[in-house]
C-alpha cells in the first residue's frame, strides 16, 4: 500500500508545484496590468509618505529662515491686506541690514499699486531678493491656456529676480515632486545664493523634514525690527523666505490659503503653508536630499524577486511558519525600501513587491486549505459509514492520524453473530421484506453500539458484524471498549426482542427470539486499505482476528454469550470479572488458547471454587457427579449454562 501511495504523493506534489508555478505567472502579469492604472501608482506614493517621514527627518542645518505673515503680524500691523509695498520695501531693507544673504518675497507682485508704493518697493529690491511668480494651465472645452504671471517689470529692471512659485500636485492633491521650473522659485533662491551647481531634479520626490511650522520661523512684524525682537545676527549669512504661514496650520478638511498636503499630512492632518514648502524645495536643491523613483527594470526585478521569495516560502506546504516567514518578509520589504531613500536617494516601491508576495503566499495557503478541505471531506466519505461520527471528527481535525497504506497495529477485534439466525431465513422465505426489515433492525442497534464506543465497523457479513478497535485512531482502553459494547449489544438485542415479541402477539404469532454470541480477541493486526485498485475497504488481517472470528464460533459451546481471548481478558481484568472457561486450540493453531467470559453477579468464594473447577476439569479429576455443578451453577447463574454442557460432556465420554 505504501509502495503504491509513493507514485500518488509525487503526482500530488507535482500537481501543487505546477499550480504555484501558475500562479507567480499570473501574479506577474496582474501586477504588470495593475501597476499601470492611476490609483496604483497612488497607493506607491502614499507608501512613501510613510517611508519617508516614518523617522521624522528635520530641517538641515543652515538652511532658510521664514518670515511669516502670520496672525500676531496681521494683528500687529493693524493693515488690510494686502499690505502696502512700502511695507515690504521696509521689510527687505531691515532685513538686507541685519545681513541676510537673499530674501525671498513669495508674494505674487504682478498688479501695479500707487505710484509711492510701487516705487518705494522697486527702490528697496535688487539681484538678492527673488519675487514670487505663477504659472497656471486652464483647460476648456474650447482651447487650453497656460497663463504665467510675473512681478512688475520695473521691479525685474531695478534687479530683481523672478521664481515660479507653482507646484505640482499628485493626483491625490499632495505635494511631494520637485517642480519642473529652470526658473523656480527655490531654483532661483539656491542659484541667487551660490549653492545650486548640479541640474535641477525635476519631477523627484521631495524629502520633507516635518510638518507644519518646523523650519525657523519668525513673525513679520518682529523681522521689521529684528534689532529689538529677534536675537543678535539672527538672519545673518541665511536665506530668508517671506510668505503668508499661518501660526495655526489649517486642517485638511478645511483647506487654507496657500496651503498643501505634504507626506507629513498622513500623520497630523494639517497642511503646510507654500513658504514652508518652498524652503522644503530649495534644502532639497542645496543638499541633493530629492530622491529618485526607480525605474521599470529595477522595480520589475524586486517584484519578481519576490515572487520566487514567495515560491520558496510555500514551496513544501503553508501553515504558522508561513505566517511568521510572510510577516518577516513584508517587514524587510518596507525595510529595504525605507534604506534605498535614507542611504541611496532612491525610492523602490514596496507596494509591488508587497502585493506579489502576498498574493502568492495566501493564494497558495488558499489552495492548500481548499485541498485539505477535499481530503477531509473524502476522509470523512470514507469512513463515515464505519466508524462513529466523534472520532470521524477527530480524523478530519488531524489527518496525520490516518495512515491510508497497511500498518501493524494491536487492535481489539469483535465478531458478533446471530444464533439460529438461518433457520429464522428459511422460515421467512417467502416474505424477503420482513427478513430484510427484520436484519435492518438488528444491525442498526449493534452497529449504533459499536460506533457509540469507538469501535470501527469492518464489515457486514449477513448476520454477522466484525469490528475493530484502536484504528484509525490510537485508543489506549480498546479492549475495554470492545468488551463495554458488545455487553451493550447483548442489551440491545433484549431490548429489539421484548419489541418483537410484542409485535408477534399483536399478530396473533410467534415472535422470532434472537440471542447472540460475541468472540473478543485482543493482538497485533496488519490494518489499512485491503482490496483492489478499483475498490478497497479499510480492514485488518492477522491470526489475532481467526482467532477472534473462532471464538464467536466456540461461545455457544460453553453455553455463554461472550467469549474473550487471553490478552482482551487481562486488559479488562481491573473492571470487570473475568473468568477462565477452557482451553481450547481452535482450527489453524497448535497451541491451546484459554478463554475467558464476563460474569457479574459472583463473589470470591464462588470466583475460588470455579477456578478449582477448571483445574479439576484441566487434570482430568472431575466426575459428572460432582456436586461442584449444581453448587456453582447456583452460585454463579451466568454459568449455569456453561456447567451445564460441561457435565454433559464428560457424561458422553463416559467419565464417572
Amino acid at each position: 500500500m505504501r509502495m503504491r501511495d509513493k507514485p500518488r504523493q509525487a503526482r500530488q506534489i507535482r500537481s501543487r508545484h505546477l499550480r504555484l508555478l501558475v500562479l507567480s505567472l499570473t501574479t506577474l502579469i496582474a501586477i504588470s496590468l495593475l501597476s499601470r492604472l492611476p490609483a496604483w501608482s497612488l497607493l506607491e506614493l502614499r507608501s512613501f509618505d510613510y517611508l519617508s517621514t516614518v523617522d521624522d527627518p528635520r530641517p538641515p542645518p543652515g538652511g532658510p529662515v521664514i518670515v511669516a505673515i502670520d496672525e500676531p503680524s496681521l494683528a500687529d500691523i493693524n493693515a488690510q491686506w494686502p499690505w502696502p509695498r512700502s511695507l515690504h520695501a521696509q521689510l527687505v531693507t531691515q532685513l538686507r541690514a541685519a545681513g541676510a544673504r537673499v530674501i525671498g518675497l513669495d508674494i505674487i507682485l504682478a498688479e501695479p499699486s500707487t505710484p509711492e508704493n510701487d516705487n518705494a518697493i522697486t527702490n528697496a529690491v535688487g539681484p538678492d531678493v527673488v519675487l514670487a511668480g505663477d504659472e497656471t494651465l486652464i483647460e476648456t472645452p474650447q482651447a487650453t491656456q497656460l497663463i504665467r504671471v510675473t512681478p512688475l517689470q520695473q521691479l525685474t529692471e531695478a534687479g530683481a529676480k523672478t521664481g515660479i512659485a507653482s507646484v505640482d500636485l499628485s493626483g491625490d492633491g499632495t505635494f511631494r515632486r520637485i517642480p519642473a521650473y529652470e526658473d523656480g522659485f527655490a531654483a532661483t533662491l539656491a542659484k541667487a545664493s551660490g549653492t545650486i551647481s548640479a541640474t535641477l531634479p525635476a519631477g523627484q520626490l521631495v524629502q520633507s523634514f516635518g510638518p507644519a511650522r518646523s523650519y525657523p520661523t519668525v513673525s513679520y512684524y518682529q523681522a521689521l525690527d529684528p534689532a529689538h525682537l529677534l536675537p543678535p545676527d539672527y538672519f545673518k549669512g541665511r536665506v530668508v523666505l517671506v510668505g503668508l504661514s499661518l501660526q495655526n496650520a489649517p486642517v485638511i478638511d478645511k483647506g487654507g490659503v496657500d496651503a498643501f498636503a505634504t507626506p507629513y499630512t498622513v500623520h497630523t492632518g494639517t497642511l503646510t503653508s507654500g513658504v514652508e514648502i518652498q524652503a522644503t524645495i530649495y534644502d532639497n536643491i542645496r543638499r541633493g536630499l530629492s530622491i529618485e523613483e526607480a525605474r521599470l527594470p529595477m522595480a520589475a526585478a524586486c517584484i519578481l524577486i519576490s515572487v520566487l521569495l514567495a515560491a520558496a516560502t510555500v514551496w513544501r506546504s503553508t501553515g504558522w511558519l508561513t505566517i511568521v516567514t510572510s510577516a518577516a518578509a513584508l517587514l524587510a520589504f518596507a525595510a529595504i525600501s525605507f534604506a534605498g531613500i535614507r542611504l541611496a536617494h532612491i525610492f523602490v516601491s514596496p507596494l509591488g513587491p508587497t502585493v506579489a508576495y502576498i498574493s502568492v503566499v495566501f493564494g497558495q495557503a488558499a489552495f492548500d486549505y481548499a485541498e485539505e478541505r477535499r481530503n477531509k471531506r473524502q476522509i470523512i466519505r470514507a469512513f463515515a459509514q464505519y466508524i462513529s461520527p466523534d472520532l470521524v471528527k477527530r480524523l478530519s481535525s488531524d489527518p496525520t492520524q490516518l495512515k491510508l497504506g497497511g500498518e501493524r497495529r494491536t487492535l481489539s477485534v469483535l465478531f458478533s453473530d446471530v444464533r439460529g439466525f438461518t433457520t429464522i431465513a428459511e422460515t421467512l422465505k417467502d416474505d424477503p421484506e420482513q427478513l430484510t426489515g427484520l436484519i435492518n433492525r438488528l444491525l442498526t442497534p449493534l452497529s449504533d453500539v459499536v460506533m457509540d464506543h469507538g469501535g470501527t465497523i469492518d464489515k457486514y457479513m449477513g448476520d454477522c458484524i466484525m469490528a475493530f478497535w484502536n484504528a484509525p485512531l490510537d485508543e489506549p482502553d480498546h479492549a475495554l471498549h470492545a468488551v463495554k459494547a458488545s455487553l451493550a449489544m447483548q442489551s440491545a438485542i433484549s431490548t429489539l426482542n421484548r419489541e418483537l415479541e410484542r409485535e408477534a402477539t399483536q399478530r396473533g404469532g410467534r415472535p422470532h427470539v434472537l440471542k447472540m454470541g460475541v468472540g473478543i480477541n485482543t493482538g497485533e493486526c496488519i490494518v489499512g486499505n485491503m482490496g483492489s485498485t478499483r475498490r478497497f475497504d479499510y480492514s485488518c488481517l492477522g491470526d489475532s482476528v481467526n482467532l477472534a472470528s473462532r471464538l464467536e464460533g466456540a461461545s455457544k459451546n460453553y453455553g455463554v454469550a461472550l467469549l474473550l481471548g487471553e490478552e482482551t481478558a487481562r486488559l479488562v481484568a481491573g473492571t470487570y470479572t473475568v473468568v477462565e472457561l477452557d482451553r481450547i486450540i481452535v482450527k489453524g493453531r497448535t497451541v491451546p488458547s484459554p478463554v475467558y467470559t464476563v460474569v457479574h453477579d459472583a463473589d470470591a468464594e464462588a470466583l475460588a471454587a470455579h477456578r478449582a473447577f477448571t483445574q479439576a476439569k484441566y487434570a482430568g479429576t472431575l466426575a459428572p457427579s460432582d456436586p461442584a455443578f449444581d453448587r456453582l451453577a447456583a452460585d454463579i447463574p451466568e454459568l449455569a449454562g456453561y456447567y451445564a454442557i460441561m457435565r454433559d460432556a464428560l457424561a458422553g465420554s463416559g467419565e464417572e
